[in-house]
């Protein structure tokens, strides 16, 4: 439009053209004026939810500040935003609904840990017997699997196998072939780690007989593997991770072999921040935002998990690890005091400390490195950490 303004005034011949020009100046530098104001983001942020923006069910005061402080006076966000939690326990239009109260976002802007299962599409023919807690069905068949079985519905299968409730034992034995999904933590956690073992050296037939020869198992994908969480208790409670310590350390003593896992999802694995990656760029695509996203920034409040994930995804992280990059130029870990994170009571974090007199909360498949569980900054809350990557960035849209 404006270079047929341009245009139309270059071409007239009339007397006054020299007036006619000063108001094509005056359009041009309303153009330049106009686009200065256009301010395009080249970050991205990466929220963890529990711990940064609430506590349980209760908001953290500082997520209503730095929420007004993402949005234009539409409520549009005015950088790519995506919330990655490691919890599992119910679909994403469901966690974002419990957002709401705090800021109205759409599905597409959350991802939970087992998000990136849409991506295992050979297994979503299969039957896959899942664990865990809440709508299981709908959490599985959300994500692409066609004949999810839970716990509760083999054990009606086959009574004889939950043998810890002696009223529950007593009669028939169906065959199933399974794959493995682990949600989240259970409820009943020791009928789920009986099950699982079962299905495990049963190469996938529960009800047979153990055959510890077959080995590797049946496929075993699981999700969020935090040892801790933060609710409303003053303390931390246990999480999945703490589940998947038993059933790894249950298999071992039984067949003296490594539980092994076809793929580790939610945080730190680097799969959850390639799949958080791209839906950061989809959002970028969708504002018609055409700046390069050159960081990430990833605020959370668990060394083990944030931290260590959005190190471990940080290219200078992987040239150092030899790993593939990432498309991002840099992923920067900021670290909050709401949740987890207790800083008079962390881990030490000088290499010259002795590994082994180290207590690492992380999962048993990733190997402690000091680097990686070392923040890039600490802030009070997640406040102060909008506003200090808005200061890194020069970033001031208002």
């Amino acid at each position: 439009m404006w270079n047929k303004v341009l245009l139309k005034w270059a071409k007239c011949p009339s007397p006054a053209q020299e007036t006619r020009w000063l108001w094509v100046r005056a359009l041009r530098q309303l153009r330049w004026q106009r686009l200065s104001h256009l301010v395009l983001p080249s970050f991205g942020f990466l929220f963890d939810i529990d711990g940064v923006l609430v506590r349980g069910k209760t908001p953290i005061p500082a997520a209503r500040t730095a929420f007004r402080k993402l949005v234009n006076s539409q409520g549009q966000f005015l950088v790519p935003v995506v919330f990655v939690t490691n919890a599992g326990n119910c679909l994403r239009q469901e966690k974002a609904d419990q957002l709401s109260h705090l800021l109205g976002i759409s599905q597409d802007q959350v991802m939970m840990s087992h998000s990136p299962l849409r991506m295992f599409k050979r297994y979503h023919e299969k039957c896959v017997l899942v664990s865990g807690q809440g709508p299981l069905l709908d959490i599985a068949q959300d994500l692409g699997f066609c004949q999810p079985i839970t716990i509760d519905t083999l054990r009606e299968k086959r009574p004889l196998l939950d043998a810890v409730d002696h009223d529950r034992r007593p009669s028939i034995l169906v065959g199933v072939d399974f794959s493995v999904v682990l949600f989240g933590e259970p409820v009943r956690w020791e009928t789920s780690l009986q099950l699982i073992i079962d299905v495990l050296l049963t190469s996938g037939y529960p009800g047979n007989p153990y055959e510890q020869e077959n080995y590797p198992h049946i496929p075993v994908l699981a999700c969020n593997m935090d040892l801790m969480w933060v609710a409303e208790a003053q303390s931390p409670r246990f999480g999945h991770g703490t589940f998947m310590v038993c059933l790894e350390n249950i298999y071992k003593k039984i067949t003296g072999k490594e539980l092994k896992y076809e793929a580790l999802m939610g945080k730190p694995s680097r799969l959850t921040y390639q799949y958080a990656e791209h839906l950061i760029r989809a959002q970028a695509l969708q504002r018609s935002w055409e700046q390069p996203i050159q960081t990430l920034y990833a605020v959370g409040d668990n060394l083990m998990t944030d931290v260590y994930g959005a190190n471990l995804y940080n290219p200078r992280i992987q040239a150092k690890l030899e790993l593939a990059s990432a498309a991002a130029a840099h992923c920067r870990s900021v670290l909050v005091c709401t949740g987890v994170y207790n800083p008079h009571t962390e881990v030490p974090l000088d290499t010259r400390d002795s590994i082994a007199e180290t207590v690492f909360h992380g999962h048993r498949d990733f190997r402690f490195d000091p680097g990686l569980v070392e923040p890039d900054h600490i802030v009070p809350d997640v406040d102060a950490a909008v506003d200090l990557v808005f200061q890194l960035e020069n970033f001031a849209p208002n």
